[in-house]
């Protein structure tokens, strides 16, 4: 029964994302073409649109508060603009049945992520209460270790290759890439369990 409300549950909540977003809904699906590499070169102009904003960052060297007030601003002049432009741009055409679908899909991965992360904090706040030594030593472990990478790393360099790699991963993941490196990887650890087993027999 629990499992049944929950699918109901994601089916309202997908619906939902749908209708907020369905002005977008030509835009998220050209982005989703592109993250997903429909086309062999897709993948150049990712890094090639993300390494230019960055340069174009490093060379301005705006303050915390102006880069944040120019990225809400830019935000808000997208908001605005968008529902206005889609239709000029791509026509005024229905969705075939396969546009509305790959949708659905899109937002009820939205919604599947929101949920997992939701759960996650769940999870830590159900740690902190039953096992609050435990949480305390990964909280602080994890963060020690940011704090560190963070220092060795400078910020604007950490966080494109952060933005990079997370707009590469829906490519990588759509053509098994992360599949197939995730295998060697696991089987590079069989092979070295094995060998140490054999050592200590």
């Amino acid at each position: 029964m629990a499992e049944g409300d929950n699918k109901s549950a994601n089916l309202l909540e997908t619906a939902q994302l749908e209708e907020q977003l369905q002005a977008w809904g030509e835009v998220i699906l050209a982005g989703d073409r592109v993250l997903r590499w429909e086309k062999p070169w897709f993948p150049a102009v990712l890094i090639g649109a993300t390494t230019a904003i960055f340069l174009l960052v490093y060379y301005l060297d705006p303050s915390v508060l102006t880069g944040l007030s120019c990225t809400v601003m830019l935000l808000c002049l997208a908001d605005y603009l968008v529902p206005t432009l889609v239709p000029r741009v791509f026509g005024s055409n229905k969705w075939t049945t396969e546009q509305q679908q790959r949708f659905h899909e899109i937002c009820g991965t939205l919604v599947r992520t929101r949920r997992r992360i939701v759960g996650w904090g769940k999870r830590l706040c159900t740690l902190k209460e039953e096992k609050p030594k435990v949480y305390f030593a990964s909280v602080i472990s994890g963060l020690l270790t940011a704090a560190w990478i963070g220092q060795q790393v400078h910020n604007l360099l950490l966080t494109y290759l952060t933005v990079s790699f997370l707009l590469l991963l829906p490519g990588l993941n759509q053509h098994g890439v992360i599949t197939k490196y995730t295998a060697m990887v696991k089987r590079e650890i069989n092979k070295l369990l094995k060998h140490k087993e054999k050592k200590n027999e």
